[in-house]
């Protein structure tokens, strides 16, 4: 399901990217994956057919050129472009706030791998510094106790990326996150936290 059109609207989008000029059905699904910052990558089974009824509703005209199918809009297509242009600036504006949360998304992801990286690599260094000052036993539990705490630094970061995610494509559907939503998420984070800490502490 798109994350930005709702009914119609993808309709409108095609007619206005036709306006901008002639395209081939693929050149539109590019158009579309690189307008909405890759949060919606339509197939054909989804673009041919809206195409095919704008066209019965003389709205775009096709020719063949060679293996491709030219879509092309008609002056009743930028009519009724021009009829909807507040609807179209909707739209637009719907895309623009979504890839704005792709790039929030996008720097956060790399300043929280950035970080990571930048913890394995100390650790790493650390452990490389014992192992040659110190005689290693084949089972070192300290050894163990970090492989395992890097397993736990990419769970969390999973799960903090995944739950961005989540948040990313729910607003872009125009959905609501109330407060208590959100304290419910922070009192469920420091549940959980607190049971780490009674775990570790035996």
């Amino acid at each position: 399901m798109p994350p930005v059109f709702s009914h119609g609207d993808l309709r409108l989008y095609l007619l206005s990217l036709l306006d901008e000029s002639p395209r081939h059905g693929y050149d539109l699904m590019q158009a579309l994956t690189e307008r909405t910052g890759g949060t919606y990558s339509p197939s054909a089974g989804t673009i041919y057919p809206r195409l095919a009824k704008l066209e019965d509703e003389g709205l775009v005209t096709k020719t063949v050129d060679g293996r491709k199918t030219i879509y092309e809009i008609t002056d009743a297509g930028r009519d009724e472009l021009s009829a909807r242009r507040h609807d179209l600036d909707g739209i637009q504006a719907g895309l623009a706030d979504s890839i704005r949360l792709i790039a929030d998304e996008v720097r956060g992801s790399v300043r929280a791998a950035m970080k990571s990286l930048q913890a394995d690599l100390a650790a790493a260094a650390n452990l490389d510094h014992e192992t040659a000052t110190r005689p290693t036993p084949p089972e070192n539990p300290r050894a163990e106790a970090r492989a395992q705490a890097q397993r736990a630094d990419a769970a969390i970061a999973e799960f903090r990326a995944n739950v961005k995610a989540d948040l990313r494509s729910h607003i872009a559907r125009d959905g609501d996150v109330t407060a208590s939503t959100v304290d419910d998420l922070v009192a469920a984070l420091t549940r959980a936290r607190e049971e780490v800490l009674r775990t570790l502490r035996g």
